[in-house]
């Protein structure tokens, strides 16, 4: 099964657009496991048990494990994920661009070493820096597009003039992904929650692509302007775009106190059902 069958079984499964992000930090766990690093992996497996039936997929980020030595935890972690919730899609948040051998062995890294479903890359060095990721035919490549920091506009909003029509990077950027770059339908594309506006723009240009969108939550993201401006679906209402909204603060630190569990839980639950609302709406 490749990534995008993954994603759409998993939405279908868990009735759910939800993805969890993974980015522990030990100052901010509950008072059992706080500022010990050697209790990452046990804090994401009790999120991932406790949310497992509520998520379109998991994304751990990779930077909140090196940071802390945890590298190893972070091979357990997914392979604890993939133990409890095989139908569930884990995208690798890794954020890599680099070329030639350096990115086989990124690549490698992603889906070899982590066994990760999906990873997501920085595309500004070309198709070159993606090319080595779609060896891996089932696996998914989620480039980054319109993000969601401020930032984002000092590149990915200027226009190409010698681009026909001259689009804005991020729109040119969506139109490569839907056809040229697409040779084995597993691109899709980093959209943050902050720009409703231009995820609809992106949708435009890419009907088709799964979409993953961070800044819903804690970074203030609108959830139903998000849903409506991403998700397409078919005459018989089957999903034809697929959108996966993350939420990782809200999620992962909901309580500091003994009822962490169950407040991620409640969380992720309360997050599911807006985001389905909107979907409905």
């Amino acid at each position: 099964m490749n990534f995008l069958d993954m994603l759409t079984r998993a939405q279908q499964r868990n009735d759910s657009l939800l993805c969890v992000g993974l980015d522990p930090e030990p100052a901010k766990f509950p008072a059992e496991l706080k500022d010990d690093a050697s209790r990452i992996f046990d804090f994401c497996a009790r999120i991932v048990d406790a949310t497992k039936d509520l998520v379109i997929a998991f994304k751990p980020q990779i930077a909140y494990f090196a940071a802390h030595r945890a590298e190893d935890q972070l091979e357990r972690l997914m392979a604890h994920i993939r133990r409890v919730a095989p139908e569930v899609p884990v995208i690798l948040d890794a954020k890599r661009g680099d070329i030639g051998a350096t990115a086989e062995q990124y690549a490698k890294e992603a889906f070899q070493r982590y066994q990760a479903d999906a990873v997501t890359l920085s595309p500004f060095m070309g198709f070159d820096t993606i090319e080595p990721y779609l060896r891996y035919p089932d696996k998914g490549v989620i480039l980054l597009c319109r993000t969601s920091n401020p930032g984002g506009s000092d590149w990915q909003n200027q226009r190409l003039a010698d681009v026909p029509g001259q689009p804005r990077l991020y729109e040119h950027l969506a139109a490569l992904a839907q056809n040229d770059w697409n040779r084995n339908g597993q691109l899709g594309l980093v959209v943050g929650a902050t720009y409703p506006e231009e995820i609809a723009r992106v949708r435009e240009l890419a009907p088709t692509l799964p979409l993953l969108i961070p800044g819903v939550g804690a970074q203030g993201g609108d959830a139903e302007a998000t849903v409506r401006a991403g998700l397409r679906r078919d005459a018989a209402g089957a999903v034809t775009g697929p959108i996966a909204v993350n939420s990782s603060r809200a999620v992962l630190y909901a309580s500091s106190g003994a009822d962490w569990v169950e407040a991620a839980r409640r969380a992720a639950l309360a997050t599911r059902e807006q985001l389905n609302a909107a979907a409905r709406g």
